[in-house]
């Protein structure tokens, strides 16, 4: 009789790196506001600075050495939201960046997770494709985010690049949730009717 192997039937088990880089990405998000409500910009901007790294290494890893999951499929795009609202939240309260940016940053996370939980509710699940707009918008908004932090922690002048990375911001913004939105309406409306 053959003795089974305990990591037979697929019960191995591996560590998965990228996934351990983005749940330290995400623990970094309370470090991050308390620095910001502290008036710690350096400190906040430093951990700023070590999640993206680790935004990026965990992507790198994740595609170089074959180590994508769904997991990490859902807690990338996450982590990277958590950190990034919770960012523009805190710099808005503590009056670094104007509010209605905040309001226009956070109500596009809102109406895309609320579409997306609508869709489930329908039994429509919609694809989580990251349009190039989005990706787009989410560098403009690392960027600014990151010099209005440079620029409180190391006493900088961020004149005129604060301006324009603002306004990449409020058009990509816009522009991605307008996309996203016409994308879930055409998806929705294959609903058969239950009348």
């Amino acid at each position: 009789m053959k003795a089974q192997s305990p990591n037979a039937g697929g019960l191995k088990r591996r560590v998965n790196i990228p996934n351990i880089i983005t749940l330290g990405r995400i623990l970094l998000v309370p470090v991050i506001v308390w620095a910001i409500a502290a008036n710690q910009m350096t400190i906040a901007f430093v951990v700023f600075l070590v999640a993206g790294v680790s935004d990026a290494v965990d992507g790198f890893l994740a595609k170089r050495f074959n180590m994508s999951s769904e997991l990490g499929a859902l807690l990338d795009p996450v982590a990277d939201k958590a950190l990034l609202v919770s960012i523009y939240v805190a710099l808005g309260i503590w009056g670094a960046v104007p509010r209605w940016i905040v309001i226009l940053v956070v109500s596009r996370d809102l109406m895309i997770v609320g579409a997306v939980i609508i869709s489930w509710l329908f039994g429509k699940p919609i694809p989580m494709k990251p349009l190039m707009v989005s990706k787009l918008n989410t560098v403009a908004q690392v960027a600014f985010a990151a010099l209005v932090l440079a620029a409180l922690g190391f006493g900088l002048s961020p004149e005129p690049f604060d301006v324009i990375l603002m306004a990449c911001v409020t058009v990509l913004t816009l522009l991605s949730v307008s996309l996203y939105l016409v994308e879930w309406v055409r998806h929705m409306s294959t609903i058969e009717s239950i009348y």
